[in-house]
């Protein structure tokens, strides 16, 4: 019996044995063994250590934050997983089942160490990441870009470290703010790393500080931790840019509250002149951006056509502007988009499409590099009879990133073109 049971532990010990999977190399699609139709992107970096971020981006680009970041996870030993099922319009069932084939097949065929387990997500993605660690112990960190946590999770004290990258022309920047501060009065460690950019994967510079921030949770900072973060801060000051300086003092003391230097720094900053001043413009700015999207919403049906042209015209030269308000009117861009998509979403759906197009054409217009907006110019293109437009349109959406090929395959508008279009993926 007892030579049973020890053959029994051998046979289990040699089924756990994790697969030999390439390092230093991108791997884009690893089909999960139970069930295929779930895969993933991997990068496992040389020299890891068993520590595992799963990525969850809002279209189901597994391999997107893997190629922004395979630098980082070779700096900080971090093997990366990214979801190719997990995209926005997911309900959360589905979520649900996509994260239990996920960690299941990647447990089984991994060396994870399962008390270094984190998860990052964007827009959409970030929700998802933030529902994993909310519904699964285990998790110990969650960064967040360009969204939050689960619509309706009200601020708590989280089992997990929380930390929120936003873009200065980020749409949903004064949300993300607002939750931040909102944590303030929680027990949840909590970070904000800003940076210049709008609604989009953040660039590799920041992520590099939320990357190596989890280390700095877990009481192992990088040895120059510090030291980067008192040079941003002095180059913040040098430039006059006191709001940024502060931001960066707060960042550092979110990871060592009792750190005396950038607490007598933050003092310092706080009691500038030139800082109340700069605050008081900033709080103009955000005050004026309210102001502007309520116009928006009140004018969404003017039957004045030169409106909204002029309006994006405005804003693409008012966002070239170095200053608070030109991160105002990146955000007002893309607020428009996401109206935009809204309506034209709904007139879509419901087949008026006149008015579908006037709105897909505004789309465009505000957001010439999303490729939701010619997907649905080419569902309009096609409905209408017109093959070749719709195929154009459908090529634009692929050369802006659209990669959806089984919501392609079952769009019925274009079951009568599939043959005819030749699109390069």
């Amino acid at each position: 019996m007892r030579c049973f049971l020890l053959l029994f532990m051998l046979q289990a010990t040699a089924c756990s044995h994790p697969e030999s999977f390439p390092t230093g190399k991108v791997i884009d699609t690893v089909a999960c063994k139970a069930d295929p139709s779930q895969t993933y992107a991997l990068y496992i970096p040389p020299g890891n250590n068993g520590a595992v971020i799963y990525c969850f981006d809002a279209h189901g680009a597994g391999v997107l934050p893997l190629n922004n970041y395979k630098t980082l996870a070779d700096k900080y030993g971090y093997i990366l997983v990214g979801s190719n099922n997990s995209k926005n319009g997911n309900d959360w069932g589905t979520t649900e089942n996509i994260w239990q084939a996920l960690e299941k097949d990647t447990r089984a065929r991994l060396h994870i160490d399962t008390s270094h387990v984190y998860a990052l997500g964007f827009s959409g993605g970030a929700k998802v990441a933030g529902y994993v660690a909310l519904n699964h112990p285990g998790i110990k960190a969650v960064i967040v870009n360009g969204a939050g946590l689960p619509d309706g999770t009200p601020p708590a004290d989280f089992p997990f470290t929380y930390t929120t990258l936003a873009g200065e022309g980020d749409l949903n920047l004064t949300d993300l703010l607002g939750y931040h501060m909102a944590l303030n009065k929680t027990n949840t460690k909590h970070h904000l790393i800003p940076y210049n950019g709008k609604h989009e994967w953040a660039p590799a510079t920041a992520m590099d500080i939320a990357f190596a921030g989890i280390k700095a949770d877990e009481g192992a900072a990088p040895p120059d931790f510090m030291a980067r973060s008192r040079t941003r801060m002095e180059m913040d000051v040098q430039s006059n840019q006191f709001l940024k300086a502060e931001t960066e003092c707060r960042l550092l003391l979110s990871y060592m509250p009792n750190d005396n230097f950038f607490k007598n720094q933050l003092d310092i900053i706080l009691s500038n002149p030139a800082y109340k001043t700069q605050s008081q413009e900033q709080m103009a700015v955000l005050v004026k951006e309210q102001n502007t999207k309520a116009a928006y919403n009140a004018n969404l049906g003017t039957q004045d056509t030169a409106y909204w042209p002029k309006t994006i015209r405005s804003l693409n030269a008012g966002a070239q502007l170095p200053s608070f308000e030109g991160a105002m009117n990146q955000r007002l861009l893309a607020y428009l988009s996401l109206m935009f998509y809204s309506v034209s979403n709904h007139y879509i759906a419901s087949h008026t499409d006149d008015v579908a197009r006037h709105f897909v054409d505004l789309y465009e217009l505000a957001d010439p590099t999303n490729s939701e907006a010619y997907y649905f110019s080419a569902i309009l293109y096609a409905r209408a009879g017109d093959a070749a437009h719709a195929e154009t349109a459908l090529q634009q959406a692929v050369n802006n990133g659209f990669k959806d090929k089984v919501r392609y395959e079952q769009q019925p508008e274009f079951a009568h073109i599939k043959e005819s279009v030749k699109l390069h993926f």
